[in-house]
Order: structure tokens, then C-alpha cells, then sequence
């Protein structure tokens, strides 16, 4: 098997760069028996690769072949069939199962024990042993010619290097000369073992040859032993006196350590008494300021700042572990505290002083204010307060409570100030609003009475007190009670239509929009004023370098805090301005219903522009909220109007006319469009619009319905041509499909109207053409009409001459007294009608005129009359009407 390994290795694999590691002779199970080699080898460059190749002699027997080769990566099972039993049979399990038969079981296990190892040294995907003895699994099995391939340790794998051409030469030439190498393998390993074993006497002979210079040899190592010996004795003598000089430096060295820690300690000793004398000393200067200091001079003001800044910085110092057991440290804590303390009851209870001297002196100035429409300027007081906002700072960092003493101090007083300013204020604006009576022609006039005679009757319906809350209604009929003429206090559409231009109260609307204009624009101001004062006074302004230090969830929160509190006292301050707004604004409503226009775009505009200054204010939140109201009375306003032409009641004895509520949609059209015009809240507007032109078009029609007097048509042609004609000219962009539907209705019964009016003005000859149709339609020729006993000529020339020129003349001009009764003289339609009946009597005349030239061609029939005749007829009558 040696041999033929040889063999193998030099004829198939080295040629391909593969070393040969294990070989068996097998043959395939079951068939007939053609002995082939597995062999497995691997490349002797890398990455290395192992193969299983199977290898057959060729058919002349003289030479190997290599047949089939596997990659052992692809093997992934080897079952040995029996691991107790001695069996030769094995497969080896790639793509298919191969099952094959060794020569002998030992070079089956000598095969699998080979391709274990190289499985465990050069596969990652490990191969499944089935039926394989655990032994042979660990370590070689002997089994003679093939134990230097399979029977090696792993080293022997890994240590296998090519012959170089020097040793091929030598193992040639050896086996040149032992010409028997090949054919008889014992014969030349003995030959090999006879001679090594001659080399190995030769070897040993020389050794014993060389005991002379061996014993020389010891010698000199005894020499040196003892040479060494007395080196390591002088060692040991100076290593003694290394050890006393290394004690003393030990001394030195400790010396020195603890000088360094002393001064050292020294030194942070130092630099804790600098940071304490530093940082916990306040000036005698600042402890008077703090103790005696004016806070009524702006020096003093200014000394007591700066004091109380340096007792701050003193007191929040940030002390090092161990200071605050310091008796000093204590000292100096105590002394702190005690001037704050002190300060604060000082800075308390003169800013308590300034508040009520300050109230005194802005109460002085109430009356000709109030007087004059105008609300008094708080600027001296806030300019005097803000030159403690320093103060009010450290009040609110040090003491948390009598800061909030002197904020609810503060709002307390400035809520019964500006309480009684307000009151006060909407008491001349109500008096203002309600002065106006109308004389007995209907109009208004200022009433004779001066205010403040108004003003002290008005006190004396409501109390001493002179309130206004809640009387609304004893007052307006105070404004009203001088005239019995004075109209209802709601406008409506109705009432509108009913009056002339001049009837509108256009004089008294404007006085009203202009009083409710200076209400709003004296509470802005003074709102804003408030606002900024308390947030710069009580420092409540949001910090920006504080909200840029936090997130932006914190950030918001911060900033809601600050807005809430300056809401809060705003709220408690100014609670009066929403109960006077609403109540002010429930008097305009009362005395004209129409005054909510005004109010809404005031207010809306009010509301935009403090939304713009600050969408978190105060004011823009009152605003808002009395917008809400405002916006409710102008939906009750429109709601009303629409209700009013819902009631309307027309009588049975007169003809209609333009209605009432039609004329009024376009007064109030009018007005509100002068209102409305470049204000913010446009689209309430329109919305309004909608709803009252759809109640008008409803209404209108129901009218026509109902109308005895008057005919639907002309009811309707009427009012939506009215309609037409003011949608036209006010050219509301909202209303443009309502204008062109008014249009299309006005037409139709325009149309309608001249059609049933005129009628059958030649009612025989109609009724005659009419049968000469039915008879074409019964498929009669036009031209065989005239043979029909009833429709010959002689009946056509009979039905003619009953119309002769005159009575047609007469006949229409009872038709135009007719329609001059139906028609009113305010939309002016008679000459329109009048003329439209004209172009369909002359469409009529023509369509006889047809039908006689195709059913009695040649006859020589006409008309008694021409169109002409027909022209002058209607122009004539038109001009003596």
C-alpha cells in the first residue's frame, strides 16, 4: 500500500500542488466488485482545500486515473454502520449517499480517523460521525503501512514539508543503489535500519572519545562556582551599607512630606478665610442703607437697591462643607437674616404708605374726568411705583409672603380705584348713549335737560348708590320716556321701510358709534398701562435666558405661569370692565338694535388689535369674550328682522306695491355697507346677508301668494325687480347669484303677467286660428284648410270684421287702465309693461298674419288693422295716460 501511495502522490497529486494523507482500497456496496482508492488530500497552497478523490487503474492496469473528486466541505455525514464491531462497510454522505466496502476494517478506520482531523483543523460546518468508536475519534489507530499517513498525530499533518531537489537527489541516488527499493519495501527498511543503527555506534564512540575535554570542562565551572560565591558575599556587605543610608533618606523624605502638607494647609486655610472675608462681609455703608436708608428719595431709593443686592450676593453664597459650622460663619448668617428681616418690614409698610397716598391723590382728580368722558392716567403713579421694582424683586427672591402681602395690598386698593373710575366712566357714557328724545315729528333731538340733571335723576331711579348694574331698562325708558312719538327701541326692516331718509336716525347712530368708539379707546389704554406696569413692578415678565436654559415643554410652562399670574391680577382689578362692557352694550342693543353693527366692528377691530399687541393679554381676552356677546345681539338683530317679515300683514283693500321689508333690506343694506366697510369681520357680514335675502325672496313670494288685491305676477315682478335694482347698484359680492336669481324672477313674471293680462285681445279670431291648427294637426294640408266647412273663408272674412281698428284702440286702452291700477308708482314699470304687452300683441298679429298667407293663399284676406295702426294705437295711449 506504500508503494502504490508513492505512486499516487508523484503520477496524480503532485502535478495538481495536493499532498496525499490517507488512502483506502474500497469498492462499491452491492455490485460487482471493481476495486477502486479513496484518497483525501488537501493543496499545499492556501486557503487550503481538502478533497476526497476516488482514483481507478485504467483499463490496460498499467496506470492510475483520477475519476471523481468531492470537496470535504460539501461531506455532512459519515456513518461507520458499527462502532463495536469490526465491519468494513461505510458511507459518506455529499449531495447522495456513496456506500462502499474497505479492503480491511482497519483501513476504513485508518480513512474516517483521517478525515475527522482534517474536519476538526479545517472546517467551520463540522461533520456528523454515525456508528464511529469514540476512540478513534481521539486518537490515531496503528495500523501498520498506513500509520505514517493515518496513523500520525495532527502535528505530523501540519509539519509535512516537500522534498527540495537536494533530497530528491539523495533519496534517487539511495534507491538507485538498492535497486530492490520498490519491489520489496522490508527488504530496504532493514537495509535503512542496519546502517542507522551503524551511525548511532559511530555517534556514541565519538562521545566517549571526547571525555578528556569534558572533565577540563567541569573544572572551569567549579572555578566559576566558586568565583560567584564571592561576588555574592561583597554583595551582601554592600547592600548592608545601602540599607542604613536608605533609613536615613526614609527620615529626610518623611521630613519633607510634612512640611509640603503644612504648607499646604496653610495655604487652603488662607484661601478659605480670603473666600469668607470676601464673600460673607458687608460694608457698613450697605447695613445703614438697609437699617436707616430713605426709601422715599431716589438716592435713598437707589443706596437701599444696592444694599440689598450685596445682602443678597452675602446671604446665597454657596459655602464649602464645613462652613456653616463656623461660629463666624454662623455669626454672620444671623446678622444677614435679621437685616433682611428688618428691610423688608421697612420696605412693606412704605410701599403700603405709597399705595394709600397714591389713592388719595388719583381720587382727587375723578370728577372732571369722568365729566368729559375720559378715564383718569395712572403713568405718575406707575412712574413713582417702578422706581421700587428693584426692591419688589428682592421682596419676591428673600420674603415670598409679604411679597404676596403687598401684591394682594396692591390689587385690593387699585380693584375699589379703578372700580369707582369704571362705574363712573360707563355711568356719563350710559347718560350720554340715552340722552336723545325725539320730537313730535318724529326725529331726534337732545334733550333739554344737562346731564348732570340727567345723571341725578338717573341716580334717583336706581339709588343713592348711582349704579347702573342691572337697571338697563329704567334707563332706557328714561331716554325715551320725553316723546310719545319715539319709535320701538328694535329697528327693524319693517319699521325702516315705512319711513323716509330722513326718518333714519342717522344723526343719533353716528353719536352712538363715536361714544362707543371712546369707551373702547379710553379702557385700551388704560388696560395696557396696568398690564405692563404690573409685570414690570412686579417682576412677572418672563426671563429669556431662563426659558433658553430649559426645554421647550418647561419653557412653555414657565411662560403660562407668568402669564396666568399677571391674568390673575388683571382679572381681580379690572373684574368691572366686563359686567359695565356687557351692560353698556345691552342698553345700545335696547335702544337700537341696529347699533349692533357698530358695536361688532368696533369691537372686532378693538379685539384684532390687542390680539397683535399681546394675544395673552387681559384685554384681548375681555375683548373677546364681550365680542362674544356682540356677536350674539347682531345674530338677534338679524333673527328679529327676519321674524318682523315673517309677521308682516298686507291689506286685503289696497293694492301691495314694494314692500315694506324689501325697501328696509336695502336701507339696512346701505347702512351696513358704510359700516362694514374695511372691517375685520366681513364675513359675519355676509353670512347675515344670506339669511336676510333668502327671508326676503321668501317672503316676497309669500305675499304674492296671499295678495287679493294685487295679482301674484305683478307682486312678484314688482318687489324682485326692486331687489334686482338694489343688489345691482350696492354690488355686494356675496349676493351675486341672489341678484342674477331676482333677475331671472323679474323676468318670468314680467313675462307671465303681459301673457295673462293681454290675454286674447282678438278672443274670436284666437279661437278660430286655434280650430285651423287642430286640423293641421290632425294632418289637415295648410293649404286644404280653407275647404273645411267651418274654417272657409267666408267664415275667416266674417271673424275679421268684428275688429275693426277702434275697438282694438278700445280695447286696449282698458287694458292700460287695467294695468295702471295693478302697477305702483315707486318701481315706475307701467311704460315697461305697456311695452312688453306691445311686442306680444305684434308677435300675435304676426302669427295670424302667417297663418292666413299658408291656409288661404291667394285670397286677398287681411286685417282690418296694421301693425302699424297697432304702434300708433299703443303710443297714443300711452301719451294720453
Amino acid at each position: 500500500m506504500t508503494a502504490i501511495k508513492h505512486a499516487l502522490q508523484r503520477d496524480i497529486f503532485t502535478p495538481n500542488d495536493e499532498r496525499l494523507l490517507s488512502i483506502v482500497n474500497v469498492c462499491k456496496a452491492g455490485k460487482k466488485k471493481k476495486n477502486c482508492f479513496l484518497c483525501a488530500t488537501v493543496t499545499t497552497e492556501r486557503p487550503v482545500q481538502v478533497k476526497v478523490v476516488k482514483v481507478k487503474k485504467t483499463d490496460k492496469g498499467d496506470f492510475y486515473k483520477r475519476q471523481m473528486a468531492w470537496e470535504l466541505q460539501d461531506l455532512t455525514e459519515v456513518d461507520a454502520k458499527d462502532a463495536n464491531k469490526e465491519n468494513p462497510e461505510f458511507d459518506l454522505h455529499f449531495e447522495k449517499v456513496y456506500r462502499w466496502v474497505a479492503s480491511s476494517t482497519a483501513e476504513k478506520n485508518s480513512f474516517i480517523s483521517c478525515i475527522w482531523k482534517l474536519n476538526q483543523r479545517y472546517l467551520r460546518k463540522k461533520v456528523e460521525f454515525v456508528n464511529v468508536s469514540p476512540q478513534l475519534l481521539e486518537e490515531s489507530v496503528p495500523s501498520g503501512e498506513s500509520q505514517s499517513v493515518a496513523g500520525g498525530d495532527e502535528d505530523a499533518l501540519d509539519d509535512y514539508q516537500e522534498l527540495n531537489s537536494h533530497d530528491e537527489q539523495d533519496i534517487e541516488s539511495m534507491m538507485e543503489v538498492c535497486e530492490y527499493a520498490i519491489s520489496n519495501a522490508e527488504a530496504f527498511a532493514e537495509k535503512l535500519s542496519r546502517e542507522l543503527q551503524v551511525l548511532d555506534g559511530a555517534n556514541i564512540q565519538s562521545i566517549m572519545a571526547s571525555e578528556k575535554q569534558v572533565n577540563i570542562l567541569m573544572q572551569l565551572l567549579d572555578q566559576a562556582l566558586a568565583e560567584v560565591d564571592n561576588i555574592e558575599g561583597k554583595l551582601l556587605s554592600y547592600e548592608e551599607m545601602l540599607q542604613s543610608v536608605k533609613e536615613q533618606m526614609d527620615q529626610i523624605s518623611q521630613s519633607n512630606r510634612l512640611i509640603q502638607i503644612s504648607n499646604t494647609n496653610n495655604g487652603k486655610l488662607l484661601d478659605e478665610i480670603q473666600f469668607l472675608v470676601n464673600y460673607m462681609d458687608l460694608s457698613k455703608g450697605h447695613i445703614k442703607a438697609l437699617q436707616e436708608g430713605d426709601l422715599s428719595s431716589p438716592k435713598g431709593i437707589e443706596a437701599c437697591i444696592n444694599a440689598s443686592e450685596a445682602l443678597s450676593q452675602c446671604m446665597n453664597v454657596a459655602l464649602k462643607p464645613g462652613h456653616d459650622k463656623l461660629m463666624a460663619v454662623k455669626q454672620q448668617q444671623h446678622m444677614f437674616s435679621e437685616l433682611r428681616d428688618t428691610f423688608a418690614r421697612r420696605l412693606t409698610n412704605h410701599l403700603n404708605n405709597v399705595f394709600v397716598h397714591q389713592g388719595h391723590d388719583q381720587s382727587s382728580t375723578l370728577s372732571q374726568h369722568t365729566a368729559e368722558l375720559t378715564l383718569p392716567k395712572h403713568s405718575p403713579l406707575h412712574r413713582d411705583l417702578l422706581r421700587y421694582a428693584k426692591l419688589m424683586e428682592w421682596l419676591k427672591n428673600t420674603q415670598r409672603e409679604k411679597y404676596d402681602g403687598l401684591s394682594r395690598t396692591y390689587v385690593d386698593y387699585m380693584t375699589r380705584l379703578y372700580e369707582r373710575e369704571i362705574k363712573d366712566f360707563f355711568e356719563v357714557a350710559k347718560i350720554k348713549m340715552a340722552g336723545t328724545s325725539k320730537d313730535g315729528k318724529g326725529k331726534f333731538a337732545t334733550l333739554p335737560r344737562k346731564e348732570s340733571a340727567l345723571k341725578q335723576e338717573v341716580e334717583s331711579l336706581h339709588g343713592s348708590s348711582g349704579k347702573l348694574t342691572g337697571s338697563t331698562s329704567s334707563l332706557n325708558k328714561l331716554a325715551v320716556s320725553s316723546s310719545n312719538s319715539r319709535r320701538s327701541q328694535s329697528s327693524s326692516l319693517l319699521d325702516m321701510g315705512n319711513m323716509s331718509a330722513s326718518d333714519l336716525d342717522v344723526a343719533d347712530r353716528t353719536r352712538f358709534d363715536k361714544i362707543f368708539e371712546q369707551v373702547l379707546s379710553e379702557l385700551e389704554p388704560l388696560c395696557l398701562a396696568e398690564q405692563d406696569f404690573i409685570s414690570k413692578f412686579f417682576k412677572l415678565q418672563q426671563n429669556p435666558t431662563l426659558v433658553e436654559n430649559v426645554d421647550d415643554s418647561d419653557g412653555t410652562f414657565i411662560q403660562n405661569c407668568f402669564y396666568d399670574m399677571v391674568r390673575m391680577m388683571m382679572n381681580k382689578i379690572f373684574q368691572s370692565i366686563e359686567t359695565e362692557l356687557n351692560s353698556l352694550i345691552a342698553l345700545g342693543d335696547k335702544i337700537d338694535s341696529f347699533n349692533s353693527l357698530y358695536m361688532l366692528v368696533k369691537m372686532s377691530h378693538h379685539v384684532w388689535t390687542a390680539e397683535n399687541v399681546d394675544p395673552a393679554s387681559y384685554l384681548s381676552t375681555t375683548l373677546g369674550n364681550v365680542l362674544v356677546t356682540v356677536k350674539r345681539n347682531f345674530d338677534k338683530c338679524i333673527s328679529g328682522q327676519i321674524r318682523q317679515m315673517e309677521e308682516v300683514k298686507i291689506s286685503k283693500k289696497s293694492k301691495v306695491g314694494i314692500l315694506p321689508f324689501v325697501t328696509g333690506f336695502e336701507e339696512f343694506a346701505k347702512l351696513a355697507e358704510a359700516i362694514f366697510r374695511n372691517a375685520e369681520r366681513r364675513g359675519d357680514l355676509d353670512k347675515a346677508y344670506i339669511k336676510l335675502i333668502r327671508a326676503v325672496f321668501s317672503n316676497v313670494e309669500k305675499v304674492a301668494n296671499e295678495s287679493q288685491k294685487t295679482p301674484r305676477d305683478v307682486v312678484m315682478m314688482e318687489n324682485f325687480h326692486h331687489i334686482f335694482s338694489t343688489l345691482s347698484s350696492l354690488k355686494i359680492s356675496c349676493l351675486e347669484a341672489e341678484r342674477k336669481e331676482a333677475k331671472q324672477k323679474y323676468t318670468e313674471h314680467l313675462q307671465s303677467y303681459v301673457i295673462n293680462s293681454l290675454g286674447q285681445p282678438l278672443e274670436k279670431l284666437n279661437h278660430f286660428f286655434e280650430g285651423v291648427e287642430a286640423r293641421v294637426a290632425q294632418g289637415v294640408r295648410e293649404e286644404e284648410v280653407s275647404y273645411q266647412l267651418a274654417f272657409n273663408k267666408q267664415e275667416l272674412r266674417k271673424v275679421i270684421k268684428e275688429y275693426p281698428g277702434k275697438e282694438v284702440k278700445k280695447g286696449l286702452d282698458n287694458l292700460y287702465k287695467k294695468v295702471d291700477k295693478h302697477l305702483c308708482e315707486e318701481e315706475n314699470l307701467l311704460q315697461v309693461v305697456w311695452h312688453s304687452m306691445q311686442d306680444e300683441f305684434i308677435r300675435q298679429y304676426k302669427h295670424f298674419e302667417g297663418l292666413i298667407n299658408r291656409c288661404y293663399p291667394g285670397s286677398g284676406i287681411t286685417m282690418e288693422f296694421t301693425i302699424q295702426d297697432m304702434l300708433e294705437y299703443f303710443s297714443s295711449i300711452a301719451q294720453s295716460h
